[in-house]
């Protein structure tokens, strides 16, 4: 398989499997990646970094276990905004709100759908009423509290 990503690169079958490699572990040596994709170190820094340039790869990140850091809740918000041309205003705004950790453009009942995570139920109730809701062009919100996470994972991209 191969997939045209930018005009000066295309992807292919090494490339999914160095990203599935180090999807699961982004911490892991080259080193390692490389042999366990049978290809040499240099061609995974290479191409990881054609990647980037690419803008395939953006980041790394951690995987934060939130409850243990003490916010024990986790909801997702559904934004119903007063016009939908008003979303980008409403996301400038949204992103200043440090407990949300995405937002997503959505069809269906919802403008936009934000993930969010809080001490407690106060500190939900602070980031709704006091924040969220006091956004220009937000109407109305509705909140699901996640009960648990039950799957957590990235797409499987090599064959």
């Amino acid at each position: 398989m191969t997939k045209k990503v930018a005009h000066n690169y295309t992807i292919d079958n090494t490339d999914l499997k160095i990203l599935d490699v180090l999807v699961n572990d982004a911490k892991k040596p080259y080193t390692e990646v490389a042999r366990q994709v049978f290809v040499s170190q240099g061609t995974v820094h290479v191409r990881m970094n054609k990647m980037i340039e690419a803008g395939v790869v953006e980041r790394t990140t951690l995987k934060i276990h939130y409850h243990k850091l003490g916010y024990d809740i986790t909801a997702f918000i559904g934004i119903y905004l007063e016009k939908s041309s008003l979303y980008d205003k409403v996301l400038e705004k949204l992103k200043a709100i440090p407990e949300i950790t995405s937002i997503h453009y959505t069809t269906g009942n919802y403008s936009m759908f934000a993930k969010i995570h809080c001490r407690d139920t106060n500190h939900l109730k602070e980031v709704l009423h006091d924040k969220m809701q006091q956004v220009p062009g937000i109407d109305r919100t509705e909140t699901m509290i996640s009960l648990e996470e039950s799957l957590d994972r990235n797409l499987r991209l090599a064959e």
